[in-house]
């Protein structure tokens, strides 16, 4: 079972406006807002604020250079549609600690970057789609990523666009309701499995 943002009175506007559009204008998006955005992140916490996070940014208007770069190591897939965005990036997480030990939590922590990152941009009036499909090695070639760091997720940024834009099959999926798994299945209380107290309605 799964359920809705739209049933969740309690969430903050910000969360419940958030999502991932595949749809986007061809509005350029300003600096000072590609500037505020990477700030949020930069903010972010992380375990013994190593802060492990990097990002290629790639502004299609004035780097294009770059952009297309960010463009070509994308999976056919997102290329269908990420193309229209203006803004493409690239996280990448930096796996060994300043003692120049293996950190755990990289991943971790640069989900949490972008996760203020993608706050942010709402707060702006932008929306943020991140990408699991993009060729890790490709990116490392063409990127020149050094040892020590990977490749953790493709970002498009920008204002929300039009579904009619979208090939039928992404213009569907675009317009499908967001569901969540409900909290029961995934907080549990003391044993694996049991939900705990505070997820089960009502409580």
């Amino acid at each position: 079972m799964t359920q809705s943002s739209n049933d969740v009175p309690a969430l903050h506007p910000l969360l419940r406006e958030r999502w991932s559009p595949r749809a986007f204008q061809d509005r350029p998006v300003e600096p000072e807002k590609i500037e505020s955005i990477l700030e949020a992140a930069r903010w972010a916490p992380s375990a013994m604020n190593e802060q492990p996070w990097r990002f290629f940014v790639g502004v299609k208007a004035t780097h294009s250079e770059a952009y297309d770069r960010l463009f070509q190591i994308l999976l056919p897939g997102n290329q269908l549609w990420a193309g229209q965005a203006p803004v493409l990036m690239l996280s990448v997480a930096k796996m060994r600690n300043s003692k120049d030990q293996p950190n755990p939590h990289a991943f971790h922590d640069v989900g949490q970057a972008v996760a203020h990152l993608t706050v942010q941009a709402t707060a702006l009036g932008l929306h943020v789609h991140q990408m699991a499909g993009f060729d890790a090695a490709k990116a490392r070639e063409a990127l020149s990523i050094p040892e020590g760091y990977e490749p953790v997720a493709a970002i498009a940024v920008g204002y929300q666009g039009d579904p009619d834009s979208l090939p039928e099959n992404l213009r569907a999926r675009e317009l499908a309701a967001r569901v969540r798994r409900p909290l029961s299945e995934i907080v549990f209380d003391g044993q694996w499995g049991e939900a705990a107290e505070a997820a089960e309605p009502g409580s």
